[in-house]
């Protein structure tokens, strides 16, 4: 039966479609005849009565035939060739979706590149889903205004396997442009792991401003006694300050935490390295295709190596002396964390060892202040009978 497109129900519905278009062109084209009317009659809408009249007008009777309702003419497809360049590119970033893969082949100067939907569609239609690591995106991410203001550093944890261990890697990113420095293959999250690792990459891109960690080991505060870690000393002493995330929020340095979620997609997720060396070499060619490739949705979405340059700050070759004043008393933390000081050892943390640290008075009477160089890092208080520290 047919489908008048009527407004209501009508007798006139059981009747052939192929009986009434003829009737309604035959009276519609009679001198005189009011088609908006007889589309009330006829129960069919204004528009399917001149549709019918036009067909008639440029085909004859044998136009007004129910047409087939594909497309006259197939979509276009995809080039072959453009379809294997987004296969290929595929298979060296199987995490990649659609819109990196574009930009990229975009990159490369490919002709004819597709929308990033239809390299979605290509890659579905030939059993290659996916594209995207799979986590919401819950990082709150704040851009630096230059390269190497602020860089982000973590471990990422002990995520690959690597040789009778596991591999721990300290990742560093710079917060403006999103360029990876470092990403390293260590066998541990000690401290002196964490001073040892980044001397080389200090010396290669120099010294950041400032450095974003999170408050765990080996970052954060040094033991149950609190006070500043190690690394913290350390870093400071060549020139750069520390900073850290919100206590009990280790998800602070977001911008890092991403990054490790590509690193974990895109390269260790499901792998075991035969040993650290493996583990690094991989590590390395997966940095120089993030820096220089992979485009960054943040960056409009360029590549993070477009906006980077390293720190015009060079890694001291010697370490340089804290700045005290002629009113500082200069003490050397024994390897207690302890410094003397009129007549009583006062504790200001084991991460102070070996270094010289300054004791000024404060206003307030028999108070005094423990610098490393212009920061205040403890107190001591000589009218406490017992040795201590706030």
């Amino acid at each position: 039966m047919v489908n008048l497109r009527t407004e209501g129900r009508h007798a006139l519905d059981e009747v052939s479609a192929m009986s009434l278009r003829p009737e309604f062109v035959t009276l519609a084209s009679a001198e005189g005849a009011n088609v908006r009317d007889l589309c009330r009659r006829f129960r069919v809408r204004p528009k399917t009565g001149y549709k019918w009249l036009a067909r008639h007008a440029d085909g004859g009777p044998a136009a007004l035939a129910d047409r087939p309702r594909q497309p006259l003419a197939p979509p276009a497809r995809t080039a072959p060739a453009v379809e294997r360049a987004v296969l290929e590119l595929r298979e060296r970033h199987p995490a990649w979706g659609g819109r990196k893969l574009r930009r990229r082949l975009l990159d490369l100067g490919g002709a004819g590149v597709p929308a990033a939907s239809t390299i979605t569609a290509i890659r579905r239609r030939h059993g290659r889903p996916g594209g995207r690591a799979g986590e919401p995106r819950d990082w709150v991410r704040f851009e630096r205004a230059a390269p190497s203001e602020r860089w982000q550093r973590d471990f990422k944890g002990h995520s690959a396997p690597a040789g009778p261990g596991r591999c721990h890697p300290p990742t560093v990113l710079d917060d403006h442009s999103r360029y990876a420095p470092a990403v390293a293959a260590c066998g541990d999250e000690r401290d002196a792991t964490a001073r040892g690792h980044p001397v080389a990459l200090f010396r290669r891109s120099g010294l950041p401003d400032r450095i974003l960690c999170d408050n765990g080991p080996p970052w954060g505060a040094a033991g149950a006694g609190g006070g500043p870690a190690a690394w913290s000393v350390w870093r400071r002493r060549r020139g750069a300050g520390v900073s850290h995330g919100r206590p009990d929020h280790p998800q602070a340095p977001g911008t890092d935490e991403r990054f490790h979620r590509a690193l974990n997609a895109e390269v260790i997720r499901g792998q075991t390295f035969h040993d650290l060396g493996a583990c690094g070499s991989r590590f390395e060619t997966w940095r120089a295709g993030y820096n220089h490739e992979r485009p960054h949705e943040s960056l409009g979405p360029a590549v993070p190596a477009s906006r980077y340059r390293a720190s015009d700050r060079p890694y001291p070759a010697a370490l340089p002396a804290p700045g005290y004043g002629p009113g500082d008393g200069v003490r050397k933390a024994g390897a207690d964390g302890t410094i003397g000081f009129r007549g009583r050892p006062w504790k200001v943390g084991e991460a102070f060892r070996g270094h010289p640290v300054g004791v000024r008075p404060c206003a307030e009477d028999g108070r005094w202040s423990v610098h490393l160089g212009t920061q205040e890092v403890a107190a001591v208080d000589v009218r406490v009978q017992n040795q201590g520290s706030q």
